[in-house]
């Protein structure tokens, strides 16, 4: 699939993207390019960029920005170390975070969402708010399915799937935003580092940023998914609160303010 979607095609590149626009009714309109033959391969497609006044940021200092256009799988707080992955099914903090005890710690009793990117979706992710970055941690796993009726049905699935777990300091402490490989991603990317995958890695690899860590605004590019996937947000406790539209089943856009950050 990697390399699939990075052929140059040309007139066949122009009707595959047609045709996937008709299937899973993009909207091109919000699309910085919105003519399928201006595309050289499927991924630029895919990752394409959006206008700049597609998805404006909102106007609250303290609000928390969707980092994604997608659907809210599951939200709200982390509970004796568990997430909740769907309906009577829960998996483990520590084990989302790479077997980490003491970066568990820094999350225990705090908030998190989990947003399903589907196939139809813009495949950016921004930054919810402002933050510094201290850590990328990539850890190698499977590459399970991510829809509804897969992440239903596969025990631990988020802390099995291969991912890119990116830490922040943020005004409100450590804050992780976990871009969750699924099938068919061929690649993850950050704005720091490039492309993260390929290599599938066989050991989990730290990248501490030291005093050089990229800083970032709220809004700005932080990654991309090439091909869809989920992203994982986690924030300590006493730190923020959701919005209570947060619930399963609904959609969201990047930008949307999804909650906001509390102060002492």
């Amino acid at each position: 699939m990697f390399w699939l979607t990075r052929r140059h095609w040309l007139a066949l590149t122009a009707w595959i993207i047609r045709l996937y626009v008709r299937i899973f009714r993009v909207d091109l309109t919000e699309a910085a390019e919105p003519n399928p033959g201006a595309y050289p391969s499927f991924n630029a497609f895919f990752t394409r960029r959006l206008r700049a006044d597609a998805r404006p940021l909102p106007s609250l200092p303290d609000a928390i920005a969707c980092p994604v256009d997608g659907r809210v799988s599951q939200a709200g707080r982390i509970h004796h170390g568990k997430l909740i992955q769907a309906k009577g099914q829960h998996y483990s903090l520590e084990g989302l975070l790479g077997g980490d005890p003491s970066l568990a710690a820094s999350f225990q009793n705090g908030l998190f969402a989990t947003l399903y990117l589907s196939p139809r979706d813009y495949h950016r992710i921004h930054m919810p708010i402002a933050g510094r970055l201290r850590q990328t941690i990539l850890v190698p796993g499977r590459l399970f399915s991510v829809n509804p009726t897969t992440v239903a049905g596969v025990p631990d699935l988020f802390a099995r799937n291969e991912r890119a777990i990116c830490l922040f300091d943020t005004n409100a402490g450590p804050m992780a935003v976990i871009l969750v490989g699924a099938i068919f991603v061929g690649s993850i990317e950050t704005v720091w580092s490039g492309r993260l995958t390929p290599p599938r890695t066989q050991a989990i690899h730290v990248d501490d940023a030291g005093d050089g860590g990229a800083s970032l605004s709220r809004g700005d590019e932080l990654g991309r998914f090439n091909m869809g996937s989920t992203v994982i947000l986690l924030f300590p406790a006493h730190s923020a609160h959701w919005e209570p539209h947060l619930q399963p089943g609904t959609a969201v856009h990047c930008g949307q303010q999804i909650g906001q950050l509390d102060h002492d």
